[in-house]
């Protein structure tokens, strides 16, 4: 009886680990230029997550990312502030496509997230609804 027990709590931890790992993955997306010269990509806010939640953009091209989030009722936002950069959005997320533009104008890593925070819980980018703007050469 002990050892069945145990081995409850090993299976609730190994799914468990499963589970925190896949909050974990890192989804990275390089934008892609198009005929005008603006690169684009489009960015899906969900249940707690961003996809992709690395996106890669050259630095001094024009950018346009078409944010938007899955059904549901949970309002999220897409916050990203780098002025050093010259990147400035702070965007509600809706179900129909949102274009963003700006052009960043220094190389960098550069955190996005949502703001939104119920009460006392966990705010959206605890529950892991965050990523990276990745500005190259």
């Amino acid at each position: 009886m002990r050892y069945g027990k145990y081995a409850i709590i090993v299976m609730l931890l190994f799914f468990a680990a499963i589970v925190f790992a896949e909050d974990l993955q890192e989804k990275r997306v390089e934008a892609k230029m198009d005929a005008d010269g603006v690169q684009r990509m489009e960015v899906l806010g969900g249940d707690y997550y961003f996809d992709p939640n690395v996106i890669v953009v050259k630095v001094n091209v024009p950018v346009e990312l078409r944010i938007r989030k899955t059904g549901g009722i949970a309002p999220h936002t897409f916050v990203l502030k780098a002025p050093e950069a010259g990147i400035d959005i702070d965007e509600t997320l809706a179900t129909e496509p949102k274009p963003v533009r700006f052009t960043p104008t220094k190389t960098g890593r550069y955190s996005f997230e949502c703001s939104k925070r119920l009460l006392f819980f966990k705010s959206h980018k605890d529950r892991g609804m965050h990523g990276i703007l990745e500005v190259v050469e």
